[in-house]
């Protein structure tokens, strides 16, 4: 692995710890949701049916993700470069009954054969901790023609009003702290970790150089009542007004 896959491992293992219980709550859940705004998938629409569909999930953590395609018919297969990401998801696994293939691999050169898989999608997962200018090309050369790419990142306006400070995360700000352009490796303060981040004009450059056409960009939108969460740097109120999470989906070709 390269330099920045070998940060993001490191730092996976080291807060793998924090994500049992989180994994296990989604695990015991049935309706799939997405991000942190837990925007319900049957409000959205953005899976078509996944009945005896493979799916390759990219960056799963605790897979529980994969769990809720698992459920409904799905043959998935969760990848993750964290070992011990994967160790909460094989322990989850057991407890729940529910066992599906996982690898450990980074979603910039994936060890699985071309064209097997009908969706490949990424939660927070490789669509940010991965550099998308060589995992994007991965999940192309992975998906069989007609096969659908779906991926949840921060959103773009977030992103650039995130500040960045050794001391922890702080809520987001109604001030642009960061260019626009140039937009792509984001190294923290707070700890040793590299994002990555693209622009809407690189976004659909990237995914229409390699072969995908673009069905859906969906901006989410906190309620206005949504209570405060875990995650310090998520701040509702700014939720309500900006997009802080955003999906995209793309169809591969024929």
């Amino acid at each position: 692995m390269n330099e920045h896959l070998e940060r993001n491992r490191c730092e996976w293992n080291r807060w793998a710890d924090n994500w049992v219980e989180p994994g296990r709550r989604d695990w015991s859940r049935s309706e799939i949701t997405w991000g942190i705004l837990e925007a319900q998938e049957s409000d959205l629409r953005l899976l078509d049916d996944v009945t005896a569909k493979d799916v390759l999930e990219l960056g799963c953590g605790t897979a529980y993700f994969s769990s809720w395609l698992a459920r409904r018919g799905a043959r998935p297969v969760g990848l993750d470069l964290s070992e011990r990401q994967l160790e909460t998801a094989r322990l989850l696994q057991r407890e729940f009954g529910l066992v599906f293939p996982l690898v450990q691999a980074n979603a910039e050169q994936v060890p699985l054969r071309s064209g097997s898989f009908d969706l490949v999608l990424s939660e927070y997962g490789a669509s940010i901790w991965a550099d998308p200018y060589t995992w994007i090309p991965e999940a192309a050369r992975l998906l069989r023609p007609g096969g659908e790419l779906v991926f949840l990142v921060n959103g773009t306006l977030a992103v650039l009003c995130m500040p960045d400070e050794e001391d922890g995360e702080l809520p987001l700000v109604e001030q642009l702290l960061r260019p626009y352009f140039g937009l792509h490796r984001s190294q923290w303060k707070s700890d040793d970790s590299v994002t990555f981040h693209l622009g809407y004009g690189a976004w659909i450059r990237l995914l229409r150089t390699n072969g995908f056409e673009i069905e859906a960009l969906v901006e989410l939108q906190a309620p206005a009542d949504m209570a405060p969460t875990r995650f310090s740097w998520f701040d509702p109120a700014w939720a309500n007004k900006w997009p802080a999470e955003e999906i995209w989906k793309a169809r591969k070709r024929s």
